[in-house]
């Protein structure tokens, strides 16, 4: 399996999209992210180390407690991998501008086309 799909199947879990928003602008312990993520530490602790395990946050231990933080790279690896697939969507929604536009232009009066 890709690293690209390996990462992707773990963001497909809302919990985890909520851990990694929470510690995208700086390091969390687990107790702020039981906070944010309103659910009880056991089951943020086992979210922590799917994302821990994909590569999408790194620990830092301070003391008796334990700070996360966002690893980027595999989210750049995966926004690499969806670049096709937005220019695919870029051009079909080009495409779909200009025939509004066309038909828009044909529906108006004679008096106020442009």
């Amino acid at each position: 399996m890709s690293s690209d799909l390996a990462v992707l199947e773990v963001i497909a879990e809302p919990t985890r999209r909520r851990i990694l928003d929470a510690v995208r602008d700086g390091e969390r312990s687990v107790s702020e992210l039981v906070e944010v993520v309103g659910m009880h530490q056991p089951g943020v602790s086992r979210h922590l180390k799917v994302l821990r395990d994909a590569g999408l946050v790194e620990v830092r231990p301070v003391g008796q407690r334990r700070l996360y933080r966002l690893r980027a790279e595999p989210l750049r690896e995966l926004d690499e991998w969806l670049e096709p697939y937005r220019a695919e969507l870029a051009g079909r929604l080009d495409a779909l501008e200009r025939h509004l536009e066309r038909t828009s232009e044909s529906l108006l009066p004679k008096a106020t086309r442009p």
